[in-house]
């Protein structure tokens, strides 16, 4: 195991030549699928460092079948490079004095130069520039070549030219793009089709966020990313299915094998106490009969491992399972009288991991392929989702369209809702259908919508529920979070949170796609209706009252990273 360190930052570890095997990616795919894993998800992507690079300025790369072409910015230059070694073959002097991005096309390298605002066709066996167009805008940067256009950066966008005459055929949002400030994007590069009827992707090197990003060119759709593996991703290139990459901050290429990336990775471990604190206190007149307090029980999975089992205060009186697995522990109180209280305390030590999902929408299975238990229980309708309502039927006709790839359908959805709703929380979670109607609620709505959306086009889909980090390590979380998951054949339960991605921001749009922070201690995993948790999550609570009686419920869970002061929990407002 060798590292690519990242100055100022934390060492990323880096597979060998051989990258994941099956084997390892067999099991990572099984930590998605929260049953327990004969090891733990990875903890970083598996980027190899090839070669070091002459180049003194590095910037777009492209390679022709038998040399890896670099610009090297300081000469100016276009350096032909030994593919395995790094060595310099040869040199062309570049057609501009500020050459950027560079594509190859099977017969030609294009060169975009940033300071005439032009880009430049130069033949390699001629040694001659041969053909030149305006950029159809002021600051280009990468290029890549898809099989019948270039695709050309500007720091804002992403657009298909003619290499005719530079006529802009199609414009699409850049990964980040949604920001008052543009980035850097030197490197790109395009990933053919893998099969015939698949679809090909445009990779993009983000200098600004030192990111890679996958991009469906149909829409701008970001359906992966993960950390460059040095501090300034300049340019990208395929070498069949690895992706090259030259940093020019270290000097040096770094490679990945895309069809052999992890499932889920997992990395930036937070260690915490969690206190969970439900209380039901009657302030009378009446007695309150007979209460329960139903709490969730929290399961280890990808996003969090414990040190011990949760511990309860008092003890439970029972741990039940409701009809999706989800395990609780009831708290039974009687004859309550005013001024009295049942509370029920859960303490959970806990390491939440930030963890990122990698789908390859060309290798998630079709609908058909999900196992029937699956689409039995998860595709079934609820009284909170109503997902036969003329509303939510019309609008998953109108979001998913033709559409079949369950990856795709899914994104689309999340689009639609999007589109036609936005974030508030007024209280109360109405039905699916009055609420994608009204176009606004909670999260908990967003889900509910998104939820019924699915399971009406046969995508199974569940929710989840935490306790959340709010602002600083030691904090308390008295609202919560609730978002949905979707089921993709072949890869299992993976998080998609619409809420969270109802930004402008393709890259913020896929983040609640394909990854969680750890700042979620995740206790619920439901379809709905459970018979203790009803439509709530982290806890619920039921009681009866002999006569009127007024009874307050507070619910709050408090994080600690100091574990000898964790136990100590304050209260706070209610749910």
């Amino acid at each position: 195991m060798r590292t690519v360190a990242k100055p100022g930052g934390r060492r990323r570890a880096v597979a060998g030549a051989a990258a994941v095997s099956a084997g390892a990616l067999l099991l990572a795919a099984v930590a998605v699928l929260g049953a327990p894993a004969a090891s733990e998800p990875p903890s970083t992507e598996p980027w190899e460092e090839l070669f070091p690079v002459a180049a003194e300025r590095a910037g777009g790369m492209a390679y022709d079948g038998e040399r890896l072409w670099l610009v090297d910015r300081a000469e100016p230059a276009l350096l032909a490079l030994d593919p395995t070694t790094g060595q310099v073959k040869d040199r062309l002097p570049a057609p501009g004095p500020w050459p950027q991005g560079l594509a190859w096309d099977g017969e030609r390298l294009w060169v975009s130069d940033s300071e005439e605002g032009r880009i430049y066709g130069v033949d390699p066996r001629t040694r001659l520039v041969d053909r030149r167009f305006d950029a159809p805008v002021s600051s280009p940067q990468g290029l890549a070549w898809d099989g019948e256009q270039l695709w050309l950066a500007d720091g804002r966008n992403l657009h298909s030219l003619s290499r005719e005459d530079g006529t802009t055929v199609r414009t699409i949002p850049a990964p980040s793009a949604g920001g008052d400030r543009g980035t850097e994007m030197l490197g790109l590069a395009w990933e053919p089709a893998p099969r015939r009827g698949a679809r090909g992707y445009l990779w993009v090197a983000d200098r600004t966020k030192d990111k890679l990003f996958r991009v469906s060119v149909e829409d701008g759709t970001v359906v992966d990313m993960f950390p460059a593996a040095g501090p300034y991703p300049a340019g990208a290139a395929f070498l069949g299915s690895r992706l090259l990459v030259v940093d020019r901050e270290h000097k040096r290429v770094a490679a990945i094998s895309v069809g052999a990336l992890p499932a889920v990775v997992r990395d930036e471990p937070r260690v915490e106490t969690v206190v969970f604190v439900h209380e039901l206190v009657n302030f009378g007149p009446a007695a309150v009969k007979t209460a329960e307090i139903y709490v969730a029980v929290p399961e280890e999975a990808a996003n969090q491992t414990f040190a011990g089992e949760p511990r309860f205060d008092p003890a439970p009186d029972e741990y039940l399972t409701d009809q999706w697995g989800q395990r609780t522990a009831r708290f039974h109180g009687a004859d309550l009288a005013p001024g009295e209280k049942l509370r029920a305390t859960m303490t959970v030590d806990v390491t939440a991991w930030s963890v990122r999902w990698h789908i390859d929408p060309e290798r998630v299975g079709r609908l058909s392929a999900v196992p029937t238990d699956v689409r039995n229980r998860y595709t079934a309708d609820g009284a909170k989702l109503l997902r036969d309502d003329p509303v939510i039927r019309e609008a998953v006709e109108e979001a998913v369209g033709d559409e079949r790839n369950p990856y795709y359908m899914v994104r689309r959805i999340a689009r639609h809702v999007q589109d036609r709703m936005f974030y508030e929380l007024s209280g109360g979670w109405n039905v699916a259908p009055t609420v994608l109607s009204r176009g606004s609620g909670s999260c908990s709505e967003y889900t509910f919508v998104f939820l019924a959306l699915c399971r009406a086009a046969g995508i199974p889909a569940r929710y989840v529920g935490a306790v959340v980090v709010r602002g600083d390590d030691a904090s308390t979380d008295d609202v919560f979070h609730r978002w949905p998951e979707v089921y993709y054949p072949g890869y299992g339960w993976v998080p998609a949170d619409a809420q969270a991605g109802d930004s402008p921001s393709p890259e913020k749009q896929a983040d609640a796609m394909m990854a969680l922070p750890n700042r979620f201690l995740v206790t619920t995993r439901g379809g709905g209706g459970s018979e203790q948790l009803d439509w709530t999550y982290n806890s619920n609570a039921t009681w009866a009252c002999d006569g009127y009686c007024k009874v307050t419920e507070r619910v709050w869970g408090d994080w600690s990273p100091d574990r000898e002061d964790a136990g100590v929990a304050s209260a706070a407002g209610g749910e």
